[in-house]
């Protein structure tokens, strides 16, 4: 008998189909499922050893080397527990499941800031679908600018150019900063962040006078502004006008998480109290609902995974135990379960969705994890929850999908 021959059974991990392709013009979703991974991972600092011996800025190549299964494998993998989900690629723009928002970007970067500006009006009262697409759009000008300089030019006072304004000179202050530690950040990064932060700011003030009655939004953005130097006591006047507004708005008290959040300028038991008094107020499937989770990843961020001294794998190992714990385990089952009881707003789904993966990856529920994974879908646009546990987003992502899928043993996830 001649030996078998298996050619090429699961192309879509092959390493040489690893690197991503970033596609600015294809439909979301519709198009067939990518094959890629990231040609370069984000982490916390060059250099810096990631859990498992990895670095979070190895290219594709390295990580496919890592991860990539055997034949075998994948073959028990395929006839013990179904077919594999299509590899994640990470692509901003096909992970958009809001097709009018799709389009709008498509048609802006064309000229049209009409599209622009008639997708945020029709998201209506719907305040978390509006700061979405605000927020999607806001980014949008960090590669294509001129679409938007025409709407400013065309109507300067137009209440939803000021607050697609305002949202963007907060982005940029964020990024002007980064994400190191005061120690890590240098002057001029600080000034950046202050003098966009101010900018960001009037923008918030102009916002809020052109609002309509009931909008939230330009509070949410204004909380973000105030991390810079304001008091306790003006963070609390602006979030209990957005609170007015909107009592579950999902960005306003996660602004008031950071707030309160150790890291900044409270403590682990402030956090934890905000987030839980709010997610039990909410109504089931509120996006605030799950805010408690992200407590926990913030919890595990400063005690476990904070500074560049730590072991890594001593970090993720403790990370593990945590939300091992009965106690914990026990409440995130809860609040996940008030969650899936409603109907979960879009806006925000997919990036709840990852928060729940990553906590079925850290307690161990393999199948419930790949479940959820295969809810994302193939295009995704990693949420900062990963990095809060990994590191880097993109690579925590990779790890944990291949361990969700049986591609990978449980030594370190």
């Amino acid at each position: 008998m001649g030996r078998l021959q298996i050619k090429d059974p699961v192309p879509a991990i092959r390493p040489q189909a690893m690197a991503a392709r970033v596609t600015h013009t294809a439909r979301p979703r519709q198009m067939s499922a990518g094959r890629g991974i990231p040609s370069r991972v984000a982490g916390p600092s060059p250099g810096r050893r990631h859990a498992g011996g990895a670095d979070p800025h190895e290219g594709p190549r390295a990580i496919a080397r890592r991860y990539h299964p055997t034949v075998l494998r994948v073959i028990y993998r395929h006839l013990t527990d179904g077919p594999l989900l299509p590899v994640p690629e990470f692509d901003t723009e096909r992970a958009i499941l809001d097709l009018p928002l799709w389009n709008a970007r498509r048609d802006a970067r064309r000229g049209d800031w009409t599209a622009a500006r008639a997708v945020i009006e029709e998201a209506g009262d719907d305040w978390e679908l509006r700061a979405r697409r605000i927020g999607s759009l806001s980014r949008l000008t960090d590669t294509d600018r001129g679409w938007f300089d025409s709407w400013q030019a065309a109507a300067p006072s137009d209440p939803i150019a000021v607050q697609v304004l305002a949202e963007t000179l907060s982005h940029q202050a964020s990024s002007a900063r980064g994400g190191a530690t005061a120690d890590k950040t240098s002057t001029e990064q600080f000034r950046g962040f202050f003098t966009l932060s101010a900018a960001a700011a009037d923008a918030c003030d102009l916002a809020m006078k052109l609002a309509g009655p009931n909008d939230p939004n330009p509070w949410v953005t204004r909380l973000g502004t105030m991390f810079t130097g304001a008091s306790t006591a003006e963070f609390d006047g602006v979030l209990e006008e957005g609170r007015r507004r909107d009592p579950f708005h999902f960005g306003l008290h996660g602004s008031a998480l950071a707030w309160r959040c150790e890291k900044w300028f409270g403590s682990h038991d402030l956090m934890f109290a905000t987030a839980r008094d709010v997610a039990g107020a909410a109504p089931e499937g509120a996006s605030a609902v799950l805010l408690p989770l992200l407590a926990h990843y913030e919890y595990v961020l400063r005690e476990f995974n904070w500074g560049e001294e730590k072991d890594e794998d001593k970090a993720l190992a403790e990370c593990h135990r945590y939300f091992q714990r009965p106690e914990v385990e026990a409440e995130i089952d809860g609040w996940i379960a008030k969650w899936r009881a409603g109907t979960p707003n879009p806006a925000n789904a997919q990036t709840l969705r990852q928060w729940i993966a990553l906590f079925y990856c850290l307690v161990d529920r393999r199948k419930a994890s790949r479940a959820v994974f295969e809810e994302l879908g193939p295009y995704v646009d990693p949420a900062l929850a990963w990095s809060r546990v990994f590191g880097g987003r993109e690579y925590g992502y990779v790890v944990a999908w291949y361990w969700a899928n049986g591609l990978k043993r449980r030594k370190k996830l």
